[in-house]
């Protein structure tokens, strides 16, 4: 058993940083301590300017416990449909570095004050105790795994996130992207929106109710424990969004209490049938109550996720996807999954187009292509229509079922099942099965 881990997130990257320290904290390129609003500028030698002065990191230390700080501008959704630029407030120690010519902040904190953020930042503070407890496990396992996995890169794996030939792009994107700190503040890892968010007493007790305790495998190891918004009726397989490594405790399963009964959703005809429908599943609700434990205010710009549709007139779409893509297809003449993972999310598409035909993949890939955002999904299916006379598609409508890549837990299904009484262990089992909780520290 080990003490809590300390852990850096990335709470902001820009020119200009501005911090407004609450209460006292010390740099050691300063003598006292310091309170106030601080301008951090990165300068044209990549230095960071700060009272007058260049320097190449700056690092500040809370003065005490209860030390916070206020940082403006920070983006939340980055290039998600809800983005915005939030004043948010934090607390722990902060370092300043200079990354692709811009000044990043890392806020430096126990990982247990920064799970009682994240989870009133997935999600309402409100929520259901037993649901908030399932969620602070899950993501207590997925970031102490990060840390580990990159503190001990796995050699069994050697896997390119991208490869691209002539005809196919397959690309995945995970939270390796970050290398001076341990996870962003941003949906890209997990919604870290500082102390702006604690504000309920039912928050602190699900965090102390389950502190330490994690999900492990078989073998003991920390469970790469992943969570979506909605899964759409049906979890989707780690290997078919990131690497090619299956993981025991991420299979297909149905989000109800029958979890084998679904049709193989791999086979284009049995996808079909079940996005067209609406199938029963605990995330298939449309309780203003429980998906306002869920969802905060900008997630609930969103009504429709369980199943939703997107239109998209020829130029829009040839449009959008040579914008997105950064390739020139031409006019898009047809969308063709190729290959469909376990709840139906499309792995690899084809796209067709009057100058070049190519495939895409996977799931992220996908949403990013063929949105100016994020479609919510890759489980869709695509319906034409066509000009009188005419085979050439002047509209494409996309029908679709989910929100996000709907590996391990699915929020508004966990949400769903701690309303009907189940226990926040019971929530874990159903998501991650043949997982354990362990206690480590």
């Amino acid at each position: 058993m080990q003490g809590e881990p300390t852990i850096k997130v990335g709470i902001l990257n820009a020119p200009q940083i501005q911090i407004s320290l609450m209460q006292p904290y010390c740099c050691a390129e300063v003598p006292g301590t310091l309170t106030g609003t601080q301008t951090f500028a990165v300068t044209r030698n990549g230095k960071i300017e700060w009272q007058g002065r260049n320097y190449t990191r700056l690092d500040f230390s809370a003065a005490g416990d209860d030390a916070t700080f206020e940082v403006s501008d920070v983006i939340i959704g980055v290039n998600f449909h809800w983005e915005r630029r939030e004043t948010q407030q934090f607390c722990g120690n902060i370092s300043l570095i200079v990354e692709n010519g811009a000044i990043t902040l890392i806020n430096i904190l126990p990982v247990e004050s920064y799970l009682t953020s994240v989870i009133s930042s997935e999600m309402s503070a409100t929520a259901n105790l037993e649901f908030l407890k399932a969620h602070a496990v899950i993501s207590r396992s997925w970031i102490l795994a990060q840390i580990e996995r990159r503190g001990h890169k796995d050699e069994t794996c050697n896997c390119k996130s991208c490869t691209r030939t002539d005809n196919e792009i397959v690309r995945w994107y995970d939270r390796d992207d970050h290398v001076n700190f341990d996870v962003c503040a941003d949906d890209h890892c997990q919604r870290y929106q500082g102390i702006t968010r604690q504000s309920t007493p039912t928050v602190r007790q699900a965090i102390e109710a389950t502190r330490g305790l994690v999900l492990t495998d078989n073998c003991g190891k920390l469970c790469d424990a992943r969570f979506s918004k909605c899964c759409g009726g049906v979890f989707e397989e780690f290997d078919n969004c990131w690497e090619p490594r299956h993981h025991h405790y991420l299979v297909a399963r149905r989000d109800s209490d029958t979890t084998t009964d679904f049709p193989d959703l791999r086979v284009e005809e049995n996808a079909k049938k079940w996005i067209l429908g609406t199938p029963d599943a605990f995330c298939n609700t449309s309780d203003a109550r429980i998906l306002g434990q869920v969802l905060n205010n900008y997630d609930q710009e969103t009504s429709d996720f369980y199943r939703w549709t997107v239109e998209y007139t020829q130029d829009e779409l040839s449009a959008l996807i040579r914008e997105r893509s950064g390739i020139d297809f031409g006019q898009i003449i047809s969308l063709e999954p190729l290959e469909r993972g376990t709840s139906g999310r499309i792995v690899r598409l084809k796209i067709a187009g009057t100058k070049r035909t190519m495939t895409i993949g996977k799931e992220l890939e996908i949403r990013r292509t063929l949105s100016s955002s994020h479609l919510y999904s890759s489980a869709f299916v695509v319906e034409t229509e066509t000009f009188e006379d005419d085979a050439v598609p002047c509209k494409f409508t996309l029908r679709g079922a989910g929100w996000g890549h709907g590996v391990g837990l699915c929020q508004i299904g966990a949400a769903v099942m701690s309303a009907r009484g189940y226990s926040f262990d019971k929530i874990l089992f159903h998501y991650f099965p043949g997982a354990s909780l362990s206690n480590l520290y």
